[in-house]
């Protein structure tokens, strides 16, 4: 057995070695800090104890905004400036519009048949359009859901107010942004703190680990064997078996010919009816129940995540900033007076709210790194060759705080989008907090909407101060490691109620 693990090993090494001086000869190269041999760049994140996009960030510092790295056999480019990221989601968002096929995200995805996962060719076109027209249009067929929950959710921190107890805000928006994505997305509802529940987040929380975990197989091939060294791959295989019986559970929910339906058809509900129909006929491929688990994986990691990180931090930026934080309140409540509860039409006349989303947005993006490209082809940017099958990072964290994009980019500042026609829908590049191009990400107006909805309520009903014996100075602004960038530290506040 020794023997034969020794053989693979040279064997491997052999392949690899061949790989890397296949990579070398790609002729002018971005600017790259030195490597190591066989590994390329793998130490220097693991001897750096900042999170992935700070390291990348840290970098570009030195060796500027289009870098080149190589981590394994993989080559790999870092963006780290609007100009650049112009070039790669605009210029050449034909050249870099793939996805890099890692382990995690192919089994979870079941083998690429997702939206988010897929690489670039007619499957993902189909499947985008079908996404687009049947299910992301529908953000105003779900504002009823959206705003019974945030009511449900003002209702519970008004008892809390009452004898003045702590809310943790971290957790209230995670629970928040599941509600409604379940309602939404599935149909039902997972409250309170029972084994559903639990069971909801162990599942979220599960995903989120291989979705930003190392796999020893992307950047060694054939060294696969490593991982199940490793215990990596059975660990996956148990969540991918997990996440297949969660999903299995919800559609065998919806075929059940003595189910209660909602008013609003959910997203298992839309894409069962396009299974029944055939998806009109125009489809290359027949929707499968493998297809629409794939849907539902995209839509219960994405879109739970990302609107409750982004609250989270819009409250902390708000809370360190006093100013701001009562130029946003005095805003909501001189506009609505003592209406009760803000709705969605509300909240378009409230400018600086929406100024301070964007805020929050650029100095702090949920992915702060998006989701990785990868090139479809060799190409040519910024005076550079890129190699094809390069895996492109677009560090968005990083562009935000770009002093040649954005004057004093350290501070929290929402009055700079006050007139300002930057957005954050793709067209601005120095403001990229859901990508751009033809990988921009098709859940950006339903999660817009229900951060929109969940802030300007939290504002509009209470005043928000820090737990006994601590300041705004506590408030820190580490993030955890992961695809979406939460507050290590939960956010723990006192809320105090102003409106009945």
């Amino acid at each position: 057995m020794a023997m034969l693990l020794f053989l693979i090993f040279l064997l491997s090494l052999a392949f690899f070695l061949f790989l890397i001086l296949k990579h070398g000869n790609n002729g002018n190269l971005p600017p790259s800090p030195p490597g190591l041999p066989l590994i390329g760049h793998l130490h220097m994140q693991l001897f750096d104890n900042s999170s992935p996009h700070i390291f990348l960030w840290k970098l570009s510092q030195k060796y500027g905004s289009l870098v080149y790295l190589r981590f394994g056999c993989k080559p790999t480019i870092v963006v780290s400036s609007a100009e650049m990221a112009k070039e790669v989601m605009k210029t050449h968002d034909l050249d870099f519009c793939s996805r890099p096929d890692n382990r995690a995200s192919r089994r979870l995805s079941y083998n690429a048949l997702d939206l988010a996962f897929a690489p670039y060719d007619g499957y993902w076109r189909e499947m985008r359009k079908l996404c687009v027209l049947n299910l992301f249009s529908r953000v105003q067929q779900y504002r009823p859901i959206r705003e019974d929950e945030v009511g449900r959710l003002m209702e519970k921190i008004c008892q809390l107010s009452g004898d003045s107890m702590p809310v943790d805000l971290s957790e209230a928006m995670v629970d928040l942004s599941s509600a409604i994505i379940c309602r939404v997305g599935f149909g039902k509802r997972y409250a309170g703190e029972g084994a559903e529940r639990s069971r909801l987040h162990g599942l979220l929380n599960e995903s989120q680990f291989f979705l930003s975990s190392f796999c020893f197989s992307d950047y060694f091939p054939l060294m696969g064997w490593v991982d199940r060294l490793t215990g990596f791959h059975s660990r996956l295989e148990n969540a991918f078996k997990q996440l297949d019986i969660f999903y299995q559970e919800l559609i065998d929910e919806h075929l059940d010919p003595n189910r209660l339906k909602p008013e609003q058809n959910d997203i298992i509900d839309v894409l069962l009816q396009i299974r029944k129909d055939g998806h009109g006929g125009d489809s290359p491929f027949d929707l499968t129940t493998d297809h629409i688990k794939a849907i539902l994986m995209n839509v219960f990691v994405a879109g739970t995540d990302t609107s409750a990180a982004t609250v989270t931090w819009a409250m902390s930026f708000l809370m360190k900033n006093p100013n701001c934080l009562k130029t946003s309140q005095d805003e909501v409540r001189n506009l609505v007076g003592k209406k009760g509860f803000l709705n969605e039409d509300d909240i378009q006349s409230l400018t600086y709210l929406k100024a301070v989303i964007k805020e929050t947005f650029r100095l702090q993006p949920t992915v702060p790194l998006l989701v990785p490209r990868e090139t479809v082809e060799k190409c040519s940017i910024g005076g550079y060759e890129i190699p094809a099958k390069s895996c492109v990072f677009v560090n968005a964290w990083a562009i935000g705080r770009d002093p040649e994009a954005w004057e004093n980019p350290q501070e929290f500042c929402p009055e700079r989008f006050i007139g300002s026609s930057v957005d954050y829908k793709g067209l601005h590049f120095e403001l990229i907090p859901f990508g751009g191009g033809r990988r921009i990400c098709p859940g950006m107006r339903m999660g817009v909407a229900t951060v929109e909805l969940a802030l300007a309520n939290l504002l509009y009903r209470f005043d928000w101060e820090m737990p006994a014996g601590m300041t705004e100075e506590d408030i820190d602004f580490d993030a955890l490691p992961g695809v979406t960038a939460h507050k290590k530290t939960h956010l723990i506040l006192v809320p105090r109620k102003i409106v009945d």
